[in-house]
């Protein structure tokens, strides 16, 4: 999945407006103005359409964390993940904090959308790569998680 096409889907899951995302992503120490956002969100074939690479996405994922949680303070040895190291299960991760949501309320809204999987399977999205029960997370499964928070509405988030 694009980075492009993952803002819209979680613009419409969350209910954002271009000045929102803009917010969020100054936040996550990435600044842009809401007319370049409003390109970042056209689709491909659109006139004006701006490729959203994943300093803006991870900029956008640590701002919503940041404007839901709290700013976080940074230990000294603590680096930020490498630029352009940016895949589904960090999306993933990035979403569960922001979201605070606990392995049933992620189970819940994936069988929203008919997806049935175990907790061990879940978590296993949540390891690390080198770990050897870890899982890749897949685009369709991403897709089917962010389609779950909009039909879960603004209760489940």
């Amino acid at each position: 999945m694009t980075n492009n096409d993952l803002l819209r889907r979680l613009r419409y899951a969350l209910n954002l407006n271009g000045e929102t995302i803009a917010g969020l992503c100054a936040l996550g120490g990435h600044d842009i103005k809401p007319i370049d956002v409003l390109k970042l969100l056209k689709k491909e074939e659109e006139p004006g359409f701006a490729a959203c690479d994943d300093s803006v996405m991870g900029a956008f994922l640590d701002g919503l964390i940041i404007s839901r949680r709290g700013a976080q303070e940074q230990k000294p040895d603590a680096g930020r993940e490498a630029a352009g190291a940016l895949n589904n299960n960090l999306i993933m991760r990035k979403l569960r904090i922001a979201l605070e949501l606990n392995e049933e309320a992620m189970l819940a809204l994936l069988a929203k959308v008919g997806v049935q999987i175990s907790k061990s399977e879940l978590s296993a999205m949540f390891r690390a790569k080198g770990h050897r029960n870890y899982k890749p997370c897949g685009d369709q499964f991403l897709r089917n998680f962010i389609r779950g928070l909009t039909l879960g509405g603004p209760g489940a988030i």
